[in-house]
């Protein structure tokens, strides 16, 4: 991940004083309802209409952010940990 994708949002979340509501297990129950907002855009459609696209787009990188912000509680790279899970994968 970028450093400074990192630094701008741990910035973002300095900030604004979010830091004491970012512990792992809320963040967890972010991640959650972010991916459940991304399932909501598919729902009783047969395909994603092209002007949700957008929306899809903020779901999406809001359900990054957090996924970001647990990296960060955890002191864990994220490219690390998802390369890892790739070679595990490929086993």
């Amino acid at each position: 991940m970028d450093k400074d994708i990192m630094q701008e949002l741990i910035k973002f979340r300095t900030d604004r004083g979010w830091d004491k509501y970012h512990n792992l297990k809320d963040l967890a129950l972010s991640v959650s309802i972010e991916a459940s907002e991304i399932l909501e855009l598919f729902q009783w459609k047969p395909e994603l209409d092209y002007k949700n696209i957008e929306d899809l787009k903020e779901e999406i990188a809001d359900t990054m952010i957090y996924l970001l912000y647990m990296c960060d509680k955890l002191n864990v790279d994220p490219n690390e940990i998802i390369l890892n899970k790739i070679r595990k994968n490929q086993k």
